[in-house]
């Protein structure tokens, strides 16, 4: 692995924060992001289309990436579910790890990347908040786009699928031996952001570009 290269996988349940920690730490150190779960996202919000799992996982483009309900709790149901097969993760594997590898390293949010994907990132992550937190930000985000939800309701999609997610035979949701955990739960994102920043400098070498 060359010295310059700098790979940051982070971890963590829904709405932890982890997304807005990876796009920042991007920004910082200059490298690109991908947000794993969108692709998930995406293959899940084919299947309630009526595709097969390992058919919509086999020929995703970047085309559904870019679909415009892939944050609806219906997509984010249908993820978690397609994500629990041992086919489709290994169909979305190579992708992932393609990405990894790109010349100066990136970072990549999800739910298996410090433990499966990126096994020698240079630096891991496992983002994490109490339910009550975590369900709070998911309700603000649904209800500010336009969904009817309910709290309670969102609290229960949240437990049902960390359960699916920690759970599951193929790469489930744990936290890598040699990840640091940020716990969000009272703490503000720039807050955050700067305990990252400077545990990655402190860690890897690598000062931040901006």
């Amino acid at each position: 692995m060359s010295p310059t290269r700098l790979t940051i996988a982070i971890d963590g349940p829904a709405a932890a924060g982890k997304g807005t920690l990876s796009r920042a730490l991007a920004v910082a150190f200059g490298l690109a992001h991908l947000d794993t779960g969108l692709i998930y996202r995406a293959t899940g919000r084919r299947t309630l289309d009526g595709t097969a799992a390992l058919e919509a996982a086999q020929t995703l483009t970047a085309e559904d990436l870019q679909a415009d309900d892939l944050r609806t709790p219906e997509v984010a149901r249908a993820a978690s579910v397609v994500a629990a097969i041992p086919e489709v993760r290994a169909a979305l594997v190579d992708f992932q790890r393609a990405f990894a590898r790109r010349q100066g390293g990136a970072v990549l949010d999800g739910r298996d990347i410090g433990t499966v994907i990126c096994p020698e990132a240079e630096v891991k992550f496992f983002v994490t908040a109490s339910d009550a937190v975590r369900a709070e930000r998911r309700f603000k985000e649904l209800v500010e786009g336009g969904h009817d939800v309910t709290l309670d309701g969102v609290l229960s999609d949240l437990r049902e699928r960390d359960a699916r997610d920690s759970a599951r035979a193929s790469a489930p949701m744990v936290a890598a031996e040699d990840a640091v955990t940020l716990d969000t739960s009272d703490m503000d994102i720039a807050a955050a952001v700067q305990a990252a920043i400077r545990l990655v400098t402190e860690k890897t070498g690598h000062a931040p570009v901006q």
